[in-house]
């Protein structure tokens, strides 16, 4: 019997330490993991960033939401829509509606960091020595250098980039993403662009008139011979020929007047000529996408965006899709609301936490 004591003593302590050595990973992991939930949360912080595109300095705000210290964060380049709009989404002093700063906050919520910017003519950027507008690549080349530097951020997750566009930002974001070599993870399209823009115009010209014959200031003959002749001015300034407005509204022709005149001429015609749903399949298959149209919102029509729906879906994008914004204006407005208001409605705000549901970061304690 003494003889076989030891023997249970040695088969007791190879049992004992192979059970140590089996608890060691997971004991340390367990540790591991408890000191990163112990982490400490740094609270949100607005940066100022500068970037250069074609020998221009822009300037931008980067978002960073509360977050674990060395947790790397989805990232969001927002990029503002027609005209002179800032970065944050402003046309100052008439219209200060602050769409682009309130999603970067609505982004924020979910642990997503953001970059906006200032676009040539607008901010501090300025038109970077121009006397007129740049043409839409240019404009492209501009957000391209927004996205790479978000990319370079230090806080930023390379493979969990975003484009998130409003107006024309959404055909700038489909522009971007066919441009990059790091191709965004998901496309937010909001109110997006989803015709040639003198498409557009006439569209939203047209409606207009309507609008006019309803509230009795025109007759139905009297809107119907200006939508003619809006037609018609479209259809002569993408032949080159000239562009004759008389014999229309006084702000029908002022307003074509503008659009193609000289300060506006070369930017109008790059744009036109680019057919958002043709840029739309190049998007990579599996991009997580969503596409919103308000039922109030009278430049960006629900019933324009089927060809651009077709073509993510011939792309085999994922995500949101499509999301109808009942009673939302193209500022993300409930209809009614002062052009200026600082405010997204609830259904736009669900819009964009559904779109970044899978980089979602949770913060509390």
């Amino acid at each position: 019997m003494r003889s076989r004591t030891p023997r249970r003593g040695r088969m007791l302590a190879v049992l004992l330490a192979a059970v140590a050595v089996a608890t060691a990973g997971p004991v340390s992991g367990v540790a591991e993991a408890s000191a990163a939930s112990r982490a400490a949360l740094l609270p949100a912080v607005d940066r100022e960033v500068r970037f250069t595109a074609d020998g221009t300095t822009a300037y931008g705000t980067v978002h960073i939401p509360a977050h674990r210290a060395g947790r790397r964060l989805a990232a969001a380049l927002l990029i503002p829509g027609s005209g002179p709009t800032d970065r944050n989404g402003d046309q100052p002093p008439v219209s200060t509606p602050h769409t682009l700063a309130l999603m970067a906050g609505v982004l924020g919520e979910d642990g997503v960091m953001s970059l906006r910017f200032d676009k040539y003519g607008t901010g501090r950027t300025g038109l970077g020595g121009r006397h007129s507008a740049p043409d839409m690549a240019a404009y492209t080349r501009q957000a391209v250098a927004a996205y790479n530097a978000l990319r370079a951020q230090p806080e930023a997750d390379p493979h969990a980039l975003l484009g998130v566009g409003h107006s024309e930002g959404g055909l700038q974001a489909l522009l971007v993403d066919r441009a990059v070599r790091a191709k965004p993870a998901g496309l937010a399209l909001i109110a997006p662009q989803d015709l040639r823009i003198l498409d557009m115009f006439d569209d939203q010209l047209a409606a207009g008139l309507d609008r006019m014959v309803v509230a009795g200031q025109l007759t139905a003959r009297q809107a119907q011979l200006n939508k003619k002749g809006v037609a018609r001015a479209i259809a002569d300034f993408r032949a080159g020929r000239p562009v004759d407005t008389s014999g229309l509204l006084p702000s029908v022709s002022a307003l074509l007047n503008g659009i193609f005149g000289p300060v506006n001429a070369d930017f109008v015609r790059s744009d036109d000529a680019v057919y958002p749903p043709a840029v739309a399949r190049s998007v990579a298959p599996g991009t997580r996408t969503v596409v919103t149209c308000g039922t109030a919102d009278a430049k960006v029509p629900c019933r324009t965006t089927p060809a651009l729906l077709t073509a993510l879906a011939g792309a085999r994008t994922t995500g949101p899709g499509l999301r109808v914004l009942p009673g939302v204006d193209h500022q993300l407005h409930p209809a009614g609301t002062p052009e200026s208001e600082p405010v997204i409605a609830a259904s736009a705000r669900r819009a964009l936490h559904d779109f970044a549901r899978p980089w979602r970061q949770v913060t509390a304690s």
